[in-house]
């Protein structure tokens, strides 16, 4: 697997290891834990090592117009130096081959942000179709990620030198100590917060840098559990588990991920006409009634016992203290409808919601 640039960082403060996306990368650290970290994270701040995450970038003459044309979102709802949640669907079914960001630096540049395990897939649809003057390369590995997520995330970042304060879903390129920095206020957890996208080769001093800062400010060092702890409470959706190829964004509820007035992007043709006749299946927010826990690939049962769907996400909320989770749900099961899963054997009652489970956005 590959590592991040961090990892030796990683191993000093006791962090256990997992595979994310063909990356070992820290789960938690020792002395934290996913509660504390998740914790530190709703009331202080956390910082995250994501350099798994993949990077590619776009570029040539045309490269956002190609962009629009492909990729589902509309970039003229947003205009350069700004940041876009974005959808790569595959032309023929409509499903989902990744979420991503799309950093728009100028009609020639736009920098993507896919997840670790799609970005091969995301780079090749994307050069395979591209013209001749449009260029799409990978730089999976050239840059790290890292995270500040909390409500002190403009503290520590204002204490190490870097820009806070701009809007959400923009960016500033900037330098930290030579360095090329791109700080942009986005985030996986529904908290105030930015990622920092920094070369390798100068992530570890940086990092140093804020991992004082954030100790300071009360914060912690925060793994990849955590990360998915705090994104479920929010609703957020993971790529593999909640959306997939096999899952569509009007499936997945990402519709206003998607310009539907563009005369053009992938998967246009399919979407609209489910769109037009409505989805059979939907993704809901379940939330625990009982004592129950859902997870990936329970049966959600009808209150007269019919298996209505299976649960796509699933965890203890730290912060309501209860079970929460996404699931795929058949037409007709609606909001506030009862509904059981199969939890090892077990009927536990939940109640079908449309997260956030927990009241936060990010401002």
């Amino acid at each position: 697997m590959t590592r991040s640039p961090l990892h030796d960082r990683h191993e000093s403060l006791g962090a256990k290891f997992a595979p994310f996306g063909g990356w070992e990368m820290p789960l938690e650290y020792a002395g934290g834990g996913v509660v504390k970290e998740h914790t530190a994270v709703r009331t202080a701040v956390g910082v995250f090592d994501v350099s798994h995450l993949g990077k590619a970038s776009v570029t040539g003459p045309g490269a956002a117009a190609y962009i629009d044309a492909t990729l589902s979102n509309s970039l003229a709802k947003i205009g350069p130096g700004q940041a876009q949640y974005t959808l790569c669907c595959d032309d023929a079914s409509g499903g989902i081959v990744d979420d991503l960001i799309a950093y728009w630096r100028s009609g020639d540049e736009v920098f993507l942000i896919p997840n670790a395990a799609n970005t091969a897939e995301v780079v090749r649809r994307l050069a395979s179709s591209a013209p001749d003057e449009v260029s799409v390369t990978s730089q999976h590995e050239a840059f790290a990620i890292l995270a500040m997520q909390g409500p002190s995330a403009d503290a520590v970042l204002s204490s190490v030198g870097l820009p806070v304060g701009h809007a959400y879903m923009s960016f500033v390129d900037t330098s930290w100590k030579d360095a090329p920095v791109t700080v942009c206020r986005t985030g996986y957890t529904g908290e105030h917060g930015y990622e920092v996208v920094v070369p390798s080769e100068s992530a570890a001093p940086l990092f140093d840098a804020l991992l004082a800062a954030v100790a300071d400010a009360g914060g912690l060092p925060c793994g990849l559990g955590a990360r998915d702890t705090l994104r479920t409470e929010m609703g957020y959706p993971l790529h593999g588990q909640d959306i997939s190829l096999e899952v569509t964004p009007v499936q997945a509820r990402l519709g206003w991920a998607v310009g539907w007035k563009k005369p053009a992007f992938w998967g246009r043709t399919v979407l609209l006409a489910e769109r037009e006749a409505g989805p059979a299946r939907r993704l809901f927010g379940v939330e625990a009634s009982g004592r129950g826990i859902p997870r990936p690939g329970m049966t959600v049962h009808s209150a007269v016992g019919e298996p209505v769907g299976t649960v796509t996400s699933g965890t203890f909320s730290p912060t309501l203290r209860r079970g929460v989770g996404l699931a795929l749900l058949d037409v007709p099961i609606g909001l506030d409808d009862a509904v059981t899963i199969d939890v090892r054997g077990r009927a536990e009652p939940f109640t079908v919601k449309r997260p956030p489970f927990v009241d936060k956005s990010p401002s």
